[in-house]
């Protein structure tokens, strides 16, 4: 999900914090677009635990590099971007990989060394069309699968998530995720909660 901090988010860290626990989730993934201060900000929480990543802009699309805590520069390559965030240490994930104008809009190969592919995604847009091909391209990328909600604005937090099948440790979840042991769940954010963010974005300066 993402902060305050990302250009076309509003949720501070109380909120993020707040509707997390009360949608029942255990953590979360904070992937701020292109910078990683919304989740250095809140990484050392008691109430949740926190996945530190960010959403990073490449010209093929979007990558969420995951349990990394600097950042990674923007319109870097897709290949480099995955490169960067193993050495970084963490984890590459293909974001929206079907949804337009946002997903990777080059072909997939195996050789880009993608660790993941999320394949449900709370804001996309026709939901079960995009969720299909998103799990269609994990299977033959025999990848495994993982969900989010992709959430902008607090209400949207928590329609998708994704479990893990691991001790409640950061670098655990993430190497459980790498391996695959991993079940996506969620459903499309509700039109209205959608029409509440459209609204505030175009009323408030």
């Amino acid at each position: 999900m993402h902060t305050c901090y990302s250009h076309d988010a509003v949720i501070t860290p109380k909120q993020l914090i707040t509707y997390s626990k009360k949608q029942g989730l255990d953590g979360v993934a904070i992937t701020d677009h292109d910078t990683i201060q919304g989740a250095l900000e809140l990484i050392n929480s008691k109430e949740l635990i926190i996945i530190p990543g960010i959403e990073v802009s490449t010209p093929q699309g979007h990558v969420l590099a995951l349990n990394v805590t600097e950042t990674i520069p923007p319109k870097l390559n897709i290949w480099e971007t995955v490169e960067k965030t193993h050495e970084l240490g963490g984890i590459a994930v293909v974001a929206h990989p079907s949804v337009m104008l946002k997903g990777l809009r080059t072909s997939m190969h195996k050789d880009l060394n993608f660790d993941a592919v999320e394949v449900i995604n709370s804001a996309a847009f026709p939901f079960f069309l995009f969720t299909y091909l998103n799990r269609r391209m994990a299977a033959n990328l025999n990848l495994p699968q993982t969900a989010g909600s992709d959430a902008h604005y607090a209400l949207e937090i928590g329609f998708a998530y994704t479990l893990v099948d691991t001790d409640a440790d950061v670098d655990e979840i993430v190497e459980a995720i790498r391996k695959g042991v991993t079940v996506p769940f969620g459903k499309a954010i509700p039109w209205g909660i959608r029409f509440k963010r459209f609204a505030r974005a175009h009323i408030e300066p």
